[in-house]
């Protein structure tokens, strides 16, 4: 009876994940978030969505990065849950939570002494594009505006990486009373790349695991 029940939790069909598939996508792609904004913390770039607004307070209010993200993303629960469901919810509370935490040890694992903006941009945004894809893919996010454009997405069929694009544009405004305009012409790269990543390869019509 119990290898019936963890069977059941290891078995996946053409058009349903597992609770294990669901799990390593949660975790691969919160990973590789991490790392994406590693690359992008270690280039002195900052980020749209709710991960740009935590590096906004991160820098000027030098709390960490993961404590902010965590407490940005708070308002933003109830709308997933009251939009898109108490299972997204807590599969979008476990990749925040997750992303957090490790935003808060990976120093002592991972050292970048020197990052060229230009790089950083490219590549951090491929990287975070790829997690959130993972995330998208098992019906997570990584917070608040991922969560209202995944919504937008499914309510009006808008692309949600160009949705998220939108909102990105507008943190990125703000970010010229922290950072030279240098700086942020390579954050708003950075974002393009993103947010190009997930709009492209993000398609409800190709993908249709849940």
């Amino acid at each position: 009876m119990a290898s019936n029940a963890f069977a059941g939790l290891l078995n996946s069909s053409a058009d349903r994940h597992s609770l294990f598939d669901d799990a390593q996508g949660i975790v691969a792609g919160s990973m590789l978030a991490v790392l994406g904004v590693t690359l992008l913390s270690s280039a002195g770039l900052l980020a749209g969505g709710t991960a740009g607004l935590a590096f906004l307070a991160h820098y000027a209010t030098g709390f960490s990065f993961g404590l902010c993200f965590f407490v940005v993303n708070l308002p933003f629960y109830y709308l997933a849950f009251r939009r898109l469901g108490l299972a997204f919810t807590i599969k979008a509370f476990a990749a925040i939570a997750l992303t957090s935490v490790l935003s808060e040890f990976i120093s002592g694992f991972v050292s970048m002494a020197h990052v060229d903006p230009i790089a950083g941009a490219l590549f951090g945004g491929l990287v975070i594009g790829a997690g959130m894809l993972a995330l998208f893919r098992h019906r997570a996010s990584l917070g608040g505006i991922g969560i209202l454009a995944l919504y937008i997405q499914d309510r009006f069929g808008w692309r949600a990486g160009f949705v998220q694009l939108g909102f990105d544009g507008t943190i990125l405004a703000l970010s010229f009373f922290v950072a030279s305009p240098f700086i942020i012409a390579c954050s708003v790269l950075g974002a393009i790349v993103l947010n190009l990543t997930i709009a492209i390869n993000h398609r409800k019509d190709r993908y249709i695991a849940m």
